[in-house]
Parts: C-alpha cells; structure tokens; sequence
C-alpha cells in the first residue's frame, strides 16, 4: 500500500511539474513572440519615420530650389517689383504655408501632401512670374525704344523751334528796321537864303558875303503815312567855304557816319500824313560870312534826308 501511495505521489508530482514546465514554455513562448512583434512594429515605425523624413527632405528640397529661383528672379528685376505685386503677394502666401508645415516637427501626412501640392503652385507662379518679368522686360525695350526716338524727335522740334524763333525773331527785326527806316521823313523843297537886316528892321535877301546877316534854311518835310505823329529832331549840319564844320561841338549818332556834329537842331511837331514846312535862321556868331559855297545836310532819325548849297558872293561895289 506504501508504495502504491508513493507512486501516486510520484506521479501527481511529474503531472504538476510537467503543467508546470508547459506553462513555462508557453510563457516564454509569449514573450518571445511579443518581443519579435514589438520589434517587427518598432522597425515598421523607424521605417515610417524613414519614409516621413525622406518625403519631407525631397518637398524642402523642391521648395528651396523654388525659393532661390524665385530670390534670383526678385534681385535682378527689381525694377517690375511694383508691376507684380499681386503675383508676389500670391507667391508669398504660399511660401508661408509651405515653411509652417516643414517647420513642424511631428508634420502629418496630410500637411506633407498639401506641403507638395502648394510648392507645385509654387512652381506654377514662378514660372508664370518669370514669364510675366519678360513680358516687361519686352515691354521696357519697346518703351526706352519709343522713348528714345521721341527724345530724338524733341531735340529735333527744339532746335526747329529754336530756328524758327530765330527767323522769327529776324524777321521781327527786320520788320522793326523797315518800319524804322520808313518812319524817316524827307525833306523837299530845300532853299538857303542869305538875309541882310537893315537899321529899319526890315529884311531883304543878298547874295553877298559882307552883307549876309544871316542864313535862312527852308524846307518842308513830306507826307509819311509810317511816321508817328509826335515831335520830330530834325539836325542840320553847316559846312563852310573852307570845307569846315560849322558847331559848337554838339553831336548826334548818323546811321551812316556814326558820330556826327551839328550846326543846329530843330524839335518840330510832325503830324503823321502831312506836310510840313520848316524855316530855322542861322547867325555866324564868329565873324563875317566867307565868300564861297555853304553845304547843309539835313538829317532825321539817324539819317541825311536832304542837302542843300549856298554861294555867298564877294561885293562889285566900289571894288569891295
């Protein structure tokens, strides 16, 4: 009977051990298959992490080679800069959402799509920005083009202009030198007379030298429909026999002889388109008249408008 029980004992306890021993296996067997799942899951993720990196280097890859693209394209044409400024404010929307998302640390994969789908908008306005930039760059050529040739063409209107008021301005000058020198009176009917005055007062006419009192200039001054009403300066200049001039020293300018001097000078009241007659005496203040010729010229507004001659005769009587 003892051994009966100890055999049953025995193999009660093979029986536990043997629970025991499969229990064991099947934990271990667990573990070991846990851990081979942890490390097949942990290797899925290191490779979606692999994965999510690369996709994420490749999409900052394409946007920084759209930015530099874009950054040469804004240096070099700055001057357009405010012809795209909606081009730009578009272009600079999108590359504020693509920089947030790359920003992020944890970025999903829906953000990383939309990341790509933008930087191929981005792609899209540069190239449309690039073309744009052209297209004003053709526009700029066609313009300095035109500019330059308006440019030629005002130089050209200025120095036209410039000629034409230089004829004008001639052409005024010489119209201002024909109504000047039609202006000028003439003089007609031009008589010297030589006046004895006798102890009575009475005046008669010689032709002698030793009787002469004095001389009688007349002359009319003819119609001239130029000549403005006004007082006119009639200058008569004497010569005498011996070819001298007669004057004080008292001069006036001759259009033709600059400087001229002058025996006497009459301030006459001209009425424009009459005549007018004009009588000036001339009394020799240093001495006796000289037998010969005495020449008078005439001369109004610069210029001699008559001459005349005198010849003073020596006295037959009592062989004087």
């Amino acid at each position: 009977m003892s051994t009966a029980n100890d055999s049953q004992q025995t193999d009660s306890r093979k029986l536990w051990y043997g629970i025991l021993i499969a229990l064991l296996l099947g934990t271990w067997s667990y573990i070991i298959y846990d851990k081979s799942k942890t490390k097949e899951t942990i290797a899925q993720r290191d490779s979606q992490i692999l994965t999510v990196n690369s996709e994420k280097d490749s999409i900052q890859l394409a946007f920084n080679s759209a930015s530099s693209k874009l950054d040469s394209l804004q240096t070099s044409n700055t001057k357009f800069q405010g012809a795209l400024a909606e081009q730009n404010d578009k272009i600079s929307k999108l590359k504020s959402d693509i920089s947030s998302i790359l920003n992020k640390r944890n970025a999903t994969d829906e953000e990383l799509k939309r990341a790509k789908d933008e930087i191929g908008q981005l792609k899209t306005e540069i190239e449309g920005y690039s073309a744009e930039i052209e297209r004003l760059k053709g526009e700029n050529k066609v313009l300095t083009s035109a500019n330059a040739q308006l440019t030629t063409q005002k130089d050209s209107l200025n120095a036209a202009t410039k000629t034409l008021q230089q004829n004008l301005s001639n052409t005024e000058a010489a119209k201002r030198n024909v109504e000047d020198l039609a202006s000028t009176l003439h003089a007609s009917n031009i008589s010297i007379a030589a006046i004895e005055k006798k102890s009575s007062g009475k005046e008669v006419l010689t032709s002698t030298a030793k009787k002469a009192d004095l001389l009688r200039f007349t002359f009319d001054l003819d119609e001239n429909m130029v000549s403005p009403s006004g007082v006119k300066q009639i200058y008569i200049a004497v010569t005498g026999p011996d070819g001298k001039a007669i004057t004080d020293g008292s001069t006036f300018v001759s259009r033709e002889e600059g400087a001229k001097v002058y025996t006497l000078r009459v301030d006459s009241t001209y009425e424009q388109g009459k005549r007018k007659t004009i009588k000036a005496d001339w009394k020799n203040t240093t001495g006796k008249y000289q037998v010969g010729d005495y020449k008078i010229s005439i001369y109004n507004n610069g210029f001699k408008i008559g001459e005349g001659v005198k010849t003073l005769k020596k006295s037959t009587f009592l062989g004087l």
